[in-house]
């Protein structure tokens, strides 16, 4: 009886450390948007090499950007909902804001060649973005809107 019981536990106990690989396992299986998160250092390609973000959200501008942002990026992206584009809720914590940037200034070049930008375009079914010609002074105003998304 002994014996059966001592099996019994050794079985339990190889099912609960297995239960427990498969939950590790899955926890660590990540979608192109959380790889990209792991690759926040990228700071993607196109003119701005290096840009560091105030502390505090200059409101004018981030109104502005939320204007550039209804009048070209609506077509594709609502915030808050995929589209086909990303949700660009929480923009600023996955992406350094040169690479965000470069992705609104320079969208072929990167989705061609910036690996955290291929990957998002295979996410989103191969649908490249746009290049709507945005200047910088622009492409900054929609990265001061995108820190109000949060």
């Amino acid at each position: 009886m002994s014996t059966r019981i001592s099996i019994l536990f050794s079985f339990l106990l190889l099912i609960a450390c297995n239960d427990s690989k498969k939950s590790d396992a899955s926890e660590s299986v990540s979608t192109p948007e959380q790889t990209a998160t792991t690759l926040k250092k990228g700071s993607g390609i196109g003119p701005v090499k290096a840009f560091r973000l105030p502390d505090e959200v200059d409101a004018a501008m981030a109104e502005t950007g939320k204007q550039v942002f209804t009048q070209k990026c609506t077509a594709c992206h609502i915030i808050g909902k995929k589209l086909i584009g990303p949700d660009l809720t929480g923009v600023v914590d996955r992406r350094r804001p040169e690479w965000i940037m470069n992705m609104i200034m320079n969208p072929i070049e990167m989705l061609s060649k910036d690996p955290e930008a291929k990957a998002l375009l295979a996410e989103y079914n191969n649908l490249p973005m746009t290049n709507q010609n945005v200047p910088q002074d622009e492409a900054r105003a929609l990265l001061e809107y995108f820190r109000t998304l949060q």
